[in-house]
């Protein structure tokens, strides 16, 4: 990224759902600043390597959604993602 982080927590996980596979990625510093890029950029290439593994079977594949969820610390504090009904309107 722009600026060397010590890193002290990567990880990212999967799940397979009906229609694909979530990625969920966290990471975490001791240093004074956020940490939010680095765990995004964990959880865009987890996908990229999903969509690799699995383009022979369908190259319509799409990587949707990659947002933060929440955050601590940093420069700008807190935050949380509010949930959105907009998929539950017909």
């Amino acid at each position: 990224m722009c600026h060397p982080l010590p890193l002290s927590y990567v990880d990212v996980t999967t799940q397979v759902c009906e229609n694909g596979v979530k990625v969920f990625s966290q990471a975490a510093t001791t240093a004074p600043t956020g940490v939010e890029m680095e765990a995004l950029v964990a959880a865009a290439v987890a996908a990229l390597t999903i969509y690799d593994m699995c383009k022979a079977l369908d190259k319509s594949i799409a990587i949707r959604d990659i947002v933060l969820e929440r955050k601590s610390g940093g420069k700008s504090g807190d935050y949380r993602r509010k949930r959105s009904t907009n998929h539950l309107k017909k």
